[in-house]
């Protein structure tokens, strides 16, 4: 007899990010006696979640959870998740687009739907956002291929490409790609002036801000940013008045609390070479189209999250938007865009048109690589599985 419990779940990497994946099925039904199991599993709260299976950074406290479609177009449910390692409390109100990489190769593994070489288009309904994302995954054996010659920036090594299809993605929270109509907008932030930004919506909603207003170069290393405690908060009150204004929180003095994850916040600059802080190769403005370092949950993102990519293509493709004007001009011409991140470059297609006076995407794609890396069980202590609460010390 087994003194504690276990649940099935297998650890995915999907484009730069991990996240533990859970077959709907094996888990509760009660959504707070879920969230309970979740976070005994990643051992969360803690920063270091040295007693679970969480990776103790933003980028691979992550939970998938996968079922079969509640939508007829669609082949399965990804419901995501963002395990907060400073409080007990998972995120669902967005979603996480490297993460979104390694549904397709889940689903097909897991029997969720059937294989076919040497493509299977998998229809995803992201139940966070009610959009679907058509995904591409290579097969081989009836298996998701994982061997191939695609390389993306800040993962070792090459995989298979995924091509993922985020057509569907504008509006995903704010049901505008505009949230506010205007390509941009002033916020009055208190003992800081005036700022101007760049609200966009498409996958999940980022605010557009110049590095030069916030008294930066572009080509600050993450360490930089996360130590630079003036800088960050400045960037939350921003944050936290955007999110307000697009609706996504009731009060601006709530924003950290009550939508710590989205909107997204990026530091545009225009092409200039800097240095991959992972690698210290050099990275050169003709490598890029814009530098754009991007924060969530008031830390830089070490490399580039991939909804974070189809957004910033999408406002790049808008004339007027922050992230317009300092892309390349000729990117709407090309419908690509190539992002310089902290780690090197990730490219993305898109392709907006005008219907009736409003701007809507018609193209926007990412490619990725994924990999299953761990399945097996999770083993929490029974008093958990019961319901019943434990203080655990921080």
């Amino acid at each position: 007899m087994e003194i504690q419990d276990l649940i099935k779940c297998t650890i995915m990497r999907g484009g730069t990010s991990k996240a533990v994946f859970f077959n709907r099925s094996d888990l509760p039904a009660d959504e707070k006696f879920r969230d309970m199991q979740i976070l005994r599993i990643f051992g969360a709260p803690d920063l270091r979640e040295i007693d679970g299976l969480g990776g103790a950074d933003p980028l691979t406290s992550k939970v998938a959870i996968i079922g079969p479609s509640t939508r007829d177009d669609c082949d399965v449910d990804y419901l995501f998740g963002q395990v907060n390692m400073i409080k007990p409390m998972i995120d669902w109100k967005s979603n996480c687009g490297n993460i979104s990489s390694a549904v397709g190769p889940y689903a097909i593994d897991e029997g969720f739907i059937d294989a076919v070489e040497p493509i299977t288009k998998v229809r995803i309904h992201q139940v966070n956002t009610n959009k679907v994302i058509v995904a591409d995954i290579p097969v081989r054996d009836n298996k998701a291929e994982i061997e191939g010659d695609y390389r993306i920036a800040g993962v070792p090594g090459t995989g298979a490409k995924i091509v993922l299809d985020w057509a569907d993605s504008a509006g995903a929270m704010t049901g505008k790609l505009l949230p506010t109509g205007n390509q941009t907008d002033i916020l009055h932030v208190e003992n800081e002036g005036n700022i101007e930004i760049s609200i966009v919506d498409a996958a999940l909603p980022l605010v557009f801000v110049r590095a030069k207003d916030l008294g930066l170069n572009g080509n600050e290393t993450p360490q930089k940013i996360n130590d630079n405690g003036a800088l960050l908060s400045c960037i939350e009150k921003i944050r936290s008045l955007a999110a307000e204004k697009i609706g996504l929180c009731r009060d601006r003095n709530n924003a950290t609390n009550e939508v710590p994850y989205a909107p997204f916040f990026a530091i545009c600059a225009p092409p200039m070479s800097y240095r991959n802080w992972m690698s210290n190769e050099k990275i050169t403005g003709q490598e890029v189209d814009i530098v754009v370092k991007l924060l969530f949950m008031q830390q830089m993102h070490k490399t580039y999250p991939v909804s974070g990519a189809i957004c910033t293509t999408a406002a790049a493709m808008i004339p007027g938007t922050i992230p317009n004007q300092y892309a390349k001009i000729d990117v709407i011409n090309k419908g690509v865009l190539r992002i310089g991140h902290p780690a090197g470059v990730i490219t993305s297609k898109g392709k907006l048109v005008i219907n009736n006076g409003h701007y809507e995407l018609e193209q926007a794609t990412v490619d990725r690589t994924a990999r299953c890396l761990m399945k097996g069980y999770a083993f929490i202590p029974k008093i958990v599985s019961s319901g019943n609460t434990i203080h655990r010390e921080i």
